[in-house]
């Protein structure tokens, strides 16, 4: 309705103010055309750059000139000044031009560090183009191997301690259900995503944020056993098929996730770019790496060790060895279950909220990770809780010092190549017993 009446107002002016303002619009574009040659004749284009010695502590070097040829013929110089500063301006709207250094002129003793005396560059019109001859030998740090290898130690062991949370998540849910949940890569998405509304849209401090998003996590976790997955045990529904119905939970979710993010990169508003701090010259660390290492550390520690010393954790073990037998002895399966699905829901989404740092918010976090969190697993072993945690530092780590010797984009491949060697080898993994198979 605005906009109608906006439109009717406009219609009820008179003709001649339409055309005013075209001719007023006409009048300021030929001024700013008639004015563009002129200007860019006076401004033209102009090479600029610094001169100094790095074998002398890097200081300026003056006297040394500088020709610039267009491709008409017509020659312009500039002479360094004792800042070891030139600038060659090239009257015109630019184009190819060459730009020589004149060896000849290199104070006695001063030699360019290659024989690179002749650059062929394009001036735009009005462009300001700086160019570098370096002179003297290199002095440069150039990083090598050694120096890459703790700092990618460093990375790939925050990132294992990362997924080693929806890992763990995984390994419980296999473990006491025996379904190979092919949706979890998404309630890894789901953490981040909430955790990224929560923070930008509804305002919330990122800590918060983070925190009620792990309570709804474990809500969700919830629902989807109650409404999805134990309608399907009590149904005598076999593995294969919950299988197959995990992964329509994941199109399902990963659409969802698309539809709200929009298909964008998203951040979050605090903590994106903390200060560095230097860790005795091996690699750089942040505050917020810190925080992140020691809260999955805490939580990791938590749950293993809840899992190994309390009633419900003695239960838990208890269902994944033999469902009937424990709830011969009196133990309530469905609760178990239900437990566990919250927490292996809340771990993902933790994990989700601390990838939306590294990853950045995408609906496509769960399909980055996923394959990751099967092959930390089946490393560790699978229904291991240990063996979760440690496959996942060696995959988190192989990752990255992967790097060394394949591209970035290929890092993924070595732990996928881990994971058939560790199925061809040893298929329980390396903190699984063999009974547990099959």
């Amino acid at each position: 309705m605005p906009y109608r009446q906006n439109r009717a107002r406009r219609g009820a002016r008179p003709r001649s103010a339409p055309l005013a303002l075209a001719a007023l619009l006409l009048a300021v574009l030929a001024s700013l055309l008639g004015a563009g040659p002129a200007q860019a004749a006076e401004d033209g284009n102009t090479i600029v750059g610094t001169l100094v010695n790095s074998a002398e502590g890097n200081t300026p070097v003056e006297g040394v000139e500088i020709n610039v040829t267009t491709a008409d013929g017509q020659e312009y110089t500039g002479t360094s000044g004792p800042d070891g500063k030139f600038s060659v301006e090239v009257p015109g709207e630019g184009g190819q031009v060459t730009v020589e250094l004149v060896v000849d002129t290199l104070p006695e003793g001063v030699e360019l560090r290659t024989e690179d005396n002749v650059r062929e560059v394009t001036l735009l019109p009005n462009q300001t183009l700086p160019l570098a001859f370096p002179i003297g030998p290199d002095t440069r740090h150039v990083e090598t191997t050694w120096d890459r290898l703790p700092g990618l130690v460093y990375s790939g062991a925050l990132f294992g301690l990362i997924i080693a949370l929806a890992s763990l998540g995984l390994s419980m849910i296999f473990g006491t259900t025996g379904l190979t949940n092919f949706a979890h890569g998404e309630l890894v998405t789901f953490g981040a995503v909430v955790a990224y509304y929560l923070n930008t849209s509804a305002g919330i401090p990122f800590v918060w944020a983070a925190v009620i998003t792990v309570a709804l996590a474990a809500v969700f976790g919830w629902v989807q056993d109650f409404g999805l997955w134990r309608p399907l045990r009590h149904r005598g529904t076999g593995l294969i098929a919950m299988m197959i119905v995990s992964i329509g939970l994941m199109f399902l979710l990963k659409n969802v996730f698309q539809y709200f993010t929009e298909g964008r990169l998203l951040n979050y508003q605090e903590y994106l770019t903390p200060a560095g701090h230097d860790a005795g010259g091996l690699f750089t660390y942040t505050d917020r790496d810190i925080a992140i290492a020691g809260t999955c550390i805490v939580v990791l520690l938590a749950v293993i060790l809840g899992l190994s010393y309390t009633r419900l954790g003695r239960a838990t073990r208890a269902v994944a060895d033999n469902p009937a037998l424990a709830s011969a002895t009196g133990i309530n399966v469905d609760r178990v279950v239900s437990v566990v699905w919250i927490i292996g829901t809340a771990l993902a989404a933790l994990a989700g909220v601390f990838l939306g740092f590294q990853l950045g918010v995408t609906f496509q976090i769960g399909q980055l990770v996923l394959l990751l969190l099967f092959s930390a697993v089946c490393v560790g072993g699978l229904g291991s809780v240990w063996g979760a945690l440690v496959g996942s530092l060696i995959i988190g780590v192989l990752i990255d010092l992967s790097t060394l010797v394949i591209p970035s984009d290929l890092k993924n491949a070595g732990a996928l190549l881990l994971l058939v060697l560790i199925l061809l080898f040893r298929p329980q993994g390396i903190m699984g017993r063999r009974e547990r198979i099959g």
